[in-house]
């Protein structure tokens, strides 16, 4: 009697599924991509006059940087989005080419102005008016994101999401299952140079119709992606597999 039951007890044990415990780790690398519209653009502009006596230059400047800037207000622009950058007073020197010598022709005042602007719709009209009412340097018009913090966040999420699916298809293929993780390793966040429009090209749209600008002034679309590699366990047996996705 003793006997049959050690024969049951030993068959018992054969027959249930091993469940073996970490077996070593595996490295996988992932990378997430999010794609979306820039939601706010800063545009730097820039007033120049000259004039043979420096006051006079710099007064000139500050009369038509004050009606570029009020252009500015009256589009609804918000006083602390609007940022006066540089003033510089500098010697005015054209060269003479009979003689091959600079020579002083004046003073030049310039101003540097940059706004943000939240509410891209109103860009073309804005460009078309400080252009009209004094500035006569447009350096550039960047599209950005009012908000990259969280943007940075869901290519995280799913840079991770990616590295976790990448290394299921591999443990599984070889016979084994993804265990938690060990560690994870940020490789950074890549956001390409944001859009720019030069001086010469908006100067041109300025000047164009409504249709037109609002096509010239699209801002497409911004990619943000992020990398990160993660060390995950290893384990193996019937049980672990068969409850693997």
């Amino acid at each position: 009697m003793v006997g049959v039951s050690a024969i049951i007890l030993v068959a018992s044990l054969l027959s249930v599924p091993v469940a073996v415990a970490q077996t070593g780790t595996i490295t996988v690398s992932g990378r997430g991509v999010i794609k979306i519209a820039p939601d706010m653009v800063t545009i730097r502009f820039g007033v120049v006059t000259d004039n043979l006596l420096p006051d006079q230059a710099r007064a000139l400047n500050a009369l038509a940087s004050a009606e570029a800037m009020n252009a500015v207000r009256a589009m609804g622009i918000n006083e602390e989005h609007i940022q006066l950058a540089s003033l510089r007073l500098t010697p005015k020197r054209e060269y003479d080419p009979e003689r091959r010598i600079y020579i002083e022709s004046g003073f030049e005042a310039s101003r540097d102005v940059v706004v943000k602007v939240m509410n891209l719709d109103i860009l073309p009209d804005l460009v078309a008016k400080i252009v009209s009412k004094g500035a006569n340097r447009i350096h550039s018009i960047q599209y950005g994101l009012d908000d990259r913090d969280q943007v940075e966040l869901q290519a995280y999420a799913k840079a991770a999401h990616r590295a976790r699916e990448k290394a299921g298809v591999m443990a599984k293929t070889l016979g084994s299952v993804v265990g938690n993780v060990v560690q994870i390793n940020e490789q950074g966040v890549s956001v390409p140079r944001p859009v720019v429009m030069r001086m010469e090209a908006a100067m041109d749209i300025s000047s164009a119709g409504k249709a037109v600008q609002a096509d010239a002034f699209a801002g497409g679309e911004i990619e943000v992606s992020a990398s990160l590699t993660v060390v995950f366990t290893l384990v193996l047996g019937v049980e672990k597999l068969e409850r693997a996705p």
